[in-house]
């Protein structure tokens, strides 16, 4: 199909995390700006297709915080707690990849939300184009989307969930696993207490998943809701960056590109520079002079 394309190991779009998970994928179609594939950090979060209004709320909420701080949202598009991640991430104008049991042609379930995807995210697949979905497609999926992640968020599930399988590639790759506990006599917080006794992290908040996986920085992005105080007056790399954003908008790396300097420098400086409010960001990983 036109708007999709294949990438395979090595290729400039190659996510690098893949190459080293088991039965790591031969190629992956892409449907969507590649641009986003090369975003990172990213986290994925998974659940059971039949949550409460209360593990929705909470996917919808970690979800918003994680595109506030500027991590891209992986998930499944499954209906039910992958929806709501995607869209919290989409609503919050951050990137979100949905990885895919059918061809990037034949995303499943339609709805507002693939909907949301194909406007202004990423859909990825192992399964070529005109492949429906399969049950057996969805297991396999899973190692992608913890492969592509830092780490792997469950909010709700139950005791034989799809989403537990997640959590065990998310393990055996090495990613660490996080889990929101719930009522201890409902089955929806079965699989989550299950993870917790099995080693995963428990967590109350984005915040906690941010500063475990990334450091307080991005933890205290997370947790603006406002615009910042206006710090200092910037100076090196800060400096450069605002004078390349003036009157512009541009990604992390476009920015690296334009002035030289290595992606993870400008990812960090562009961190800082939100936080002071100097700058804000915009859907599509980019960002502008606040």
């Amino acid at each position: 199909m036109s708007d999709s394309v294949r990438i395979a190991p090595g290729s400039a779009s190659w996510p690098r995390c893949l190459d080293t998970i088991e039965a790591a994928p031969e190629g992956l179609w892409v449907r969507g700006p590649l641009a986003v594939l090369r975003r990172e950090p990213r986290i994925a979060i998974v659940g059971t297709r039949s949550p409460t209004p209360y593990g929705e709320g909470q996917a919808l909420r970690f979800a918003r915080a994680f595109a506030r701080a500027g991590i891209v949202v992986v998930s499944g598009l499954a209906r039910g707690i992958d929806q709501a991640a995607h869209r919290g991430a989409l609503e919050s104008g951050g990137d979100s990849i949905a990885v895919l049991g059918s061809g990037v042609d034949r995303p499943w379930p339609a709805g507002p939300v693939t909907d949301a995807l194909l406007s202004s995210g990423l859909l990825v697949s192992e399964f070529p184009p005109g492949m429906g979905p399969r049950r057996h497609h969805f297991p396999l999926r899973n190692r992608i989307i913890s492969g592509l992640a830092a780490g792997v968020l469950v909010v709700e599930a139950a005791w034989a969930s799809g989403s537990l399988i997640t959590a065990r590639w998310a393990v055996d790759q090495g990613r660490t696993v996080f889990a929101i506990p719930g009522r201890v006599d409902h089955p929806m917080a079965r699989g989550t207490l299950r993870l917790i006794r099995e080693g995963a992290t428990p967590v109350e908040s984005p915040e906690q998943v941010l500063e475990d996986l990334f450091g307080s920085v991005a933890a205290a992005l997370a947790a603006r809701t406002g615009p910042a105080p206006k710090g200092p007056t910037p100076k090196g790399l800060a400096a450069e960056i605002l004078a390349a954003l003036e009157g512009e908008t541009a990604s992390a790396d476009d920015l690296a590109r334009q002035l030289g300097r290595p992606v993870a420098r400008v990812l960090a400086e562009l961190v800082e520079l939100e936080l002071a409010g100097a700058i804000a960001r915009c859907p599509g990983g980019l960002y502008r002079r606040a």
